[in-house]
């Protein structure tokens, strides 16, 4: 269906006369053309209406004019915006191809994206909330139930204090809310980050994770082979201590096990919320993207398992999520490991 490229004449005034506008593809939340603004070619980006819409736009232009304070950018700058028409026009980014070790570019990115707003900003965005619940401990552990695998005595204390430390977890760091291949380009000067609708202020370690974890909101779901998956967490560390003159803290079990939990990053974003997608995994499996529910879960249980494997606060859900991918594998035993490369 054509629709008429929305700018209006304040943001004509603003930006220059648009030439040329040709229909990208986007999500479904969103409408996005490549124009010509007195002969540059930039992007124009509504958020259609829809729940939430109004909330997604006022995200997105404040997560890019934050954003806009780091140097070499790690986002396209932001050239005007229409908020009645919930319309942004932002500086057009050449993506190019991918390199094979293209995750230590990425994570390096995501931690300047990150070290770009401290507490200051707090209340400029809103605080991350997509941290498990005991909604998510009570679904994991029925998950172990259904598959036949007992649940050690200790570990739904253990399962309920990571959800009170994920959720009280300090943090300030500029959150993309959905770094996925795909929402970061690759450009001759470096990776830019795009599509900052669900932009948050939270913990860094929590999109750091994604690298481990497998993408867990992603379609193009990725588990870097170990060398490059060391190599990009060093360079995210290194970047942050650059930035901000301290240190990330080492460990990301939290994090990982926080991922492990959320049945809706079994599932893309509307169909979230709406049913227990772990209950569903032991029934059925689907795919998402580039990988099924059951290979993305057993990934994450067998991470789990292994940064857990030498005790510490999660050590009983370490020995429960080793026991249940070993159900899985011997239930399923066709299950492929996660792609290792971008696709």
């Amino acid at each position: 269906m054509w629709v008429p490229l929305p700018l209006g004449e304040r943001l004509w005034a603003e930006v220059g006369s648009p030439r040329r506008a040709r229909r990208l593809g986007s999500s479904p939340r969103s409408r996005v053309w490549r124009v010509e603004l007195s002969g540059t070619p930039a992007v124009v980006k509504q958020l259609i209406d829809g729940p939430g819409g109004a909330e997604r736009y006022a995200r997105e232009v404040a997560a890019l004019t934050l954003a806009s304070r780091v140097d070499p950018p790690v986002a396209p700058r932001l050239l005007g915006t229409d908020p009645d028409q919930r319309v942004l026009v932002l500086e057009y980014l050449d993506h190019q191809r991918p390199r094979e070790d293209w995750v230590v570019a990425y994570a390096e990115a995501l931690a300047r994206l990150h070290a770009s707003t401290g507490v200051e900003d707090t209340g400029v965005l809103p605080a991350w909330s997509g941290g498990p619940t005991r909604n998510d401990v009570d679904s994991f552990l029925r998950l172990a139930h259904a598959l036949g695998v007992a649940a050690p005595r200790g570990v739904r204390a253990e399962l309920d204090d990571l959800v009170s430390r994920l959720a009280r977890s300090p943090g300030s760091a500029l959150l993309h809310g959905d770094p996925c291949p795909g929402n970061d380009l690759h450009t001759s000067s470096g990776v830019r980050f795009v599509d900052f609708e669900q932009a948050a202020l939270g913990d860094g370690l929590t999109e750091l994770a994604y690298l481990r974890i497998g993408f867990p909101t992603c379609w193009c779901v990725t588990a870097p082979p170990r060398p490059l998956l060391k190599e990009a967490e060093v360079a995210y560390r290194a970047a942050w201590r650059q930035q901000t003159g301290r240190d990330v803290p080492d460990d990301l079990t939290d994090a990982c096990a926080g991922w492990l939990l959320r049945g809706d990053a079994l599932v893309e974003r509307a169909k979230r919320e709406t049913l227990d997608h772990l209950a569903r995994i032991a029934r059925r499996d689907w795919r998402w993207g580039t990988a099924t529910a059951r290979q993305r879960l057993t990934h994450r249980l067998g991470i789990v398992s292994q940064m857990t494997a030498h005790g510490g606060e999660l050590e009983e859900l370490g020995q429960l999520a080793a026991a249940m991918r070993e159900n899985v594998l011997t239930r399923w035993p066709s299950l492929q490991p996660l792609p290792t490369r971008r696709q």
